[in-house]
């Protein structure tokens, strides 16, 4: 926000990641934005497919990290709903631009989530699974396995492992 104020931008809307201006910005102004922006490792992404490729991503993190619940609806009717876009065509773009699937991106932050949780252990393994939507336990494993290479259970023994070496300390 602070490099918005610098440029005397004014917004209506701020999100995460999301900015939205009031009026439209001359190419000097843009550019001045981008550099500024680019000092903080920050980008600025002015075309409407870039846009709408993080904008996908945002409602995916927030679906899976930020809600207590994730939604019961499928995954692509949700998407669609929010963004107002047919998922076939949400879906081509972000394989074409990412490299690969919505799935796969939904089951990567789906299994981050399930790490979370299991080094919180506040939650067991059924418990996790019912709560990220999974068929069973076996079916988080599977996943589990195929994207970190471990089970639940060693990634378990890893973080209680890791919690008694910082307690010795």
């Amino acid at each position: 926000m602070s490099e918005l104020e610098k440029l005397g931008l004014k917004y209506t809307n701020i999100e995460l990641g999301l900015i939205e201006l009031k009026e439209n910005i001359t190419n000097d102004l843009k550019q001045k934005l981008k550099s500024n922006l680019a000092v903080s490792g920050l980008e600025l992404l002015d075309d409407k497919k870039s846009i709408l490729i993080e904008k996908l991503k945002n409602v995916i993190i927030e679906m899976i990290h930020y809600s207590d619940e994730v939604p019961r609806v499928n995954y692509s009717e949700f998407i669609s709903e929010k963004l107002g876009y047919n998922y076939t065509y949400l879906s081509n773009l972000f394989s074409e631009v990412k490299g690969i699937t919505i799935q796969h991106f939904i089951i990567k932050h789906k299994i981050e989530k399930a790490k979370e949780l299991i080094l919180y252990g506040e939650l067991n393994l059924t418990e996790i699974a019912h709560r990220l939507h999974y068929s069973s336990v076996a079916h988080l494993s599977n996943q589990f396995r195929k994207e970190t290479g471990h089970s639940p259970s060693f990634y378990k023994k890893i973080g209680q492992n890791r919690k008694s070496n910082l307690e010795n300390l």
